[in-house]
């Protein structure tokens, strides 16, 4: 039996991008030392080693994303629990606009991503801090 699949991750990916803000590469460049942003990277830790990170970015899996954000969550972290805005990056931009997304109906505020994800940013000749090898 073939799945049919009603809604297509292009479909998902557009709407959370009607809902949310997204930033520039140059808009978020501004952003590295502001003291009322924090960027969240959600690429896995192999992608992190692999390229590295935006400086003094969190990194934070996408798959544990509502898990950290969720104060009655037992994985709750308390950097999802400031008044700030979180500003979310991925590769590509197609998980941070679903997790801005479901970042945003979780009731976190204010959110954006940046458009193109690090790819982009890396593409811009954004700074990019490495990852301590182990």
């Amino acid at each position: 039996m073939t799945q049919v699949i009603t809604t297509s991750v292009k479909d998902l990916v557009a709407a959370a991008n009607a809902e949310v803000t997204t930033l520039t590469v140059e808009q978020a460049r501004t952003l590295i030392d502001s003291p009322d942003h924090i960027l969240v990277d959600l690429r896995d830790i192999r992608e992190l080693q692999r390229t590295g990170k935006i400086p003094g970015a969190f990194s934070c899996p996408r798959g544990m994303l509502e898990f950290w954000i969720d104060p009655a969550s037992p994985y709750h972290k308390e950097i999802f629990n400031q008044d700030k805005t979180y500003v979310f990056y991925c590769a590509s931009a197609w998980r941070s606009a679903l997790s801005a997304k479901v970042a945003q109906d979780m009731g976190l505020a204010p959110v954006a991503h940046i458009a193109g994800g690090f790819t982009a940013w890396v593409k811009a000749d954004g700074p990019v801090e490495a990852l301590p090898q182990k």
